[in-house]
């Protein structure tokens, strides 16, 4: 029996909700962002490795690279077989005990150690891709569409609230461990185990009082194979009716192009931040952290602005902004016109996470929103894969020159704005209603 909110869901379970946005922030902030990104392309594959400038990064884009394309492969198939199965909650519970499992193992990297680090970022960044595309299939099961931008938006912004907390309490460490005269060696992979502690202590409210709305197929098979087997069919019957679902597809092309920008920022903004700005670790986190409180405040409002005046011209304002903060960035050349660029990007970023989840959860029919948020999964993850590549090797072409790649990532928020301009809102909604 398929399921489709028409109100909200009680408040503890919005609340549980958006409390996994919270607790996996801190995967994002200190695993990608902000401090083991920047120890990995410093120390672990840094030039005191015998390494050329460049490679560093240019390993790092290859992991984070590898890790979404194993989601490419699986998320929309997997999305398929949760839906016909009821399972999207065990498989949220699996993916996320493995991605803390995995995490916790990058304590124990260090120099020398490149293939055990990029084994389990790999490993961590693929099962933490595949537990964000579960916890958004629940949005159209606990928010009726007049709500979903308001109701993304404040889960989004939570999320960047988590991250401001995981990331003030390792800076907090890190500046003990310095006064004890540690290095970088010492102390990051401390921060690692106090992450991966709030990941696992904050999902626990998802697992206990989230609910799992969907019921199954009629008939159950029996087997992983049969499984597969029908979530391979029903991905198939989704691209051979594309045509009634066109404006998802359009949005799904444009979330693609204008995400591999994003996920570049996301991924090389800490490196970024070091090697062509002179950031230390400490100033780096700090930026990080006042972006996050940015961010949620462009999650919050733009939550609002969303379900009010629509998702897609929301979109459109947000990469505006894109647009002004990269041509910042590249422009920039004080510190004080980087963090401008910095906060610009950090509004941008909560509102257009957050508003493409809303859109998303718009253009989905009922029963099926774990296969169609696997779709969005699929075209975040292969966004997340050919944006930081891109810039990997651009990096390591120029000889580890960080502004012409940053430039890069221009093209990418330019053309997936155009693209956005062919996306109908309201024709993918109704689209929506009839496929249900």
């Amino acid at each position: 029996m398929t399921f489709t909110a028409r109100e909200l869901a009680p408040r503890r379970e919005l609340v549980s909700w958006a409390l996994y946005d919270f607790a996996n922030s801190g995967y994002t902030t200190v695993v990608l962002t902000a401090i083991f990104n920047t120890y990995f392309v410093a120390v672990i594959a840094g030039e005191s490795s015998g390494l050329e400038p460049g490679t560093g990064t240019l390993l790092w884009s290859i992991a984070i690279g590898l890790s979404n394309m194993l989601i490419l492969l699986t998320a929309p198939v997997l999305g398929a077989i949760a839906d016909y199965s009821a399972n999207k909650k065990r498989i949220l519970a699996v993916s996320t005990l493995g991605c803390v499992a995995m995490t916790a193992m990058l304590a124990w990297s260090g120099p020398d150690l490149i293939v055990f680090t990029m084994v389990f970022i790999i490993g961590s960044a693929f099962l933490f891709g595949t537990s964000e595309n579960f916890i958004a299939a629940f949005l159209p099961e606990i928010s009726p569409p007049r709500h979903m931008g308001r109701i993304s938006g404040y889960a989004w912004g939570l999320g960047y609230v988590g991250g401001l907390i995981v990331l003030g309490t390792c800076l907090l460490y890190i500046e003990y461990a310095k006064s004890l005269g540690h290095g970088s060696e010492q102390y990051v992979p401390v921060t690692i185990l106090i992450m991966v502690v709030v990941y696992g202590l904050a999902a626990l409210p998802t697992f206990l009082f989230l609910k799992e709305r969907q019921q199954p197929g009629a008939e159950l098979p029996s087997g992983l194979v049969a499984y597969t087997k029908i979530g391979f069919s029903r991905i198939a019957t989704t691209l051979k009716h594309r045509r009634q679902f066109r404006d998802l597809f359009r949005f799904l092309l444009a979330l693609f192009v204008y995400g591999c920008g994003i996920y570049t920022v996301i991924v090389i903004a800490a490196v970024y931040a070091h090697e062509a700005m002179g950031f230390e670790t400490t100033d780096t986190i700090i930026m990080i952290m006042v972006v996050n409180i940015t961010a949620a405040l462009g999650a919050f409002i733009f939550g609002m602005i969303q379900d009010r005046f629509g998702v897609k011209r929301t979109l459109v304002l947000t990469l505006l902004i894109w647009i002004a903060a990269i041509t910042t960035a590249w422009v920039g050349e004080s510190r004080t016109i980087f963090w401008i660029a910095a906060n610009l990007i950090g509004v941008a970023m909560g509102a257009s996470l957050s508003g493409g989840r809303a859109l998303v959860g718009l253009f989905t029919p009922a029963g099926r929103s774990a296969e169609f948020f696997g779709l969005w999964g699929l075209s975040m993850k292969a966004s997340a894969v050919v944006g930081p590549l891109s810039y990997g090797f651009i990096t390591w072409y120029t000889g580890g020159d960080h502004r012409q790649a940053i430039l890069s990532t221009l093209t990418f928020f330019i053309v997936g704005l155009l693209l956005l301009f062919l996306v109908d809102e309201g024709r993918g909604r109704e689209a929506a209603v009839i496929g249900e």
